[in-house]
């Protein structure tokens, strides 16, 4: 087993229990929790690869499936360690996030794809999973709202290929764009730094007419 294979499982968990876990605070049950669960480890890259071309990466491996069920039985049997730390869910995405930033960036290289394109897919593998998880509860996406996230997948896709360029060994590659990631998410909601919100204008001034007929 190589190590973007092991980083591969990795982020498959650490996505599941991010899943799983926001799923349990809308109780729902475990089906629905490992369904969630799921989605959210394996949504980035199958929209990867489908538009890559591909098979979708789990159905020719059971592994994913197992990998999410074994997270359905750490969140339930250490449900007071994991579902009541606020923090938890965070952390377990932060790292999801960064894993699969890279596995995206990986697969495009293998494929020849050029490097806007390899970052595209980096940032979609790490991302789209998320998004999908947030529809399933019925939550705005993170991607859509000001915190950086998708974002910092696009940076770590940049120093995956600026590590690259110099002549980095590809473990240490690998390993500082997926550092990149984390830290960048971790730090930007430490310290709140957050893209600009597009001026609802439109919807404030129709606010305004309501607000004097209603006088």
């Amino acid at each position: 087993m190589d190590f973007i294979t092991i980083i591969d499982y990795i982020g498959t968990f650490a996505f599941a229990i991010s899943g799983i876990r926001l799923a349990s605070a809308k109780r729902f049950d475990w089906f629905g929790a490992c369904v969630v669960g799921f989605v959210t480890a394996v949504g980035g890259g199958t929209m990867r690869d489908l538009m890559l071309g591909y098979r979708p990466f789990w159905m020719s491996n059971i592994d994913y499936l197992l990998v999410t069920s074994f997270a359905l039985l750490f969140v339930v049997c250490l449900r007071r360690f994991v579902v009541r730390l606020n923090n938890t869910f965070f952390i377990f995405d932060a790292i999801g996030l960064g894993l699969f930033t890279v596995v995206g960036v990986e697969k495009s290289i293998e494929c020849g794809q050029p490097m806007w394109v390899g970052i595209i897919m980096g940032m979609m593998t790490g991302a789209a999973g998320g998004m999908f998880r947030d529809i399933f509860i019925n939550e705005v996406p993170l991607i859509f709202r000001k915190d950086i996230y998708a974002i910092a997948c696009i940076i770590g896709g940049f120093i995956y290929y600026l590590c690259r360029y110099v002549g980095i060994a590809p473990v240490p590659t690998q390993f500082i764009a997926a550092m990149t990631v984390i830290v960048t998410r971790v730090l930007s909601v430490h310290y709140g730094i957050s893209l600009p919100a597009l001026n609802g204008e439109l919807e404030d001034a129709r606010s305004r007419k309501t607000s004097v007929k209603e006088r």
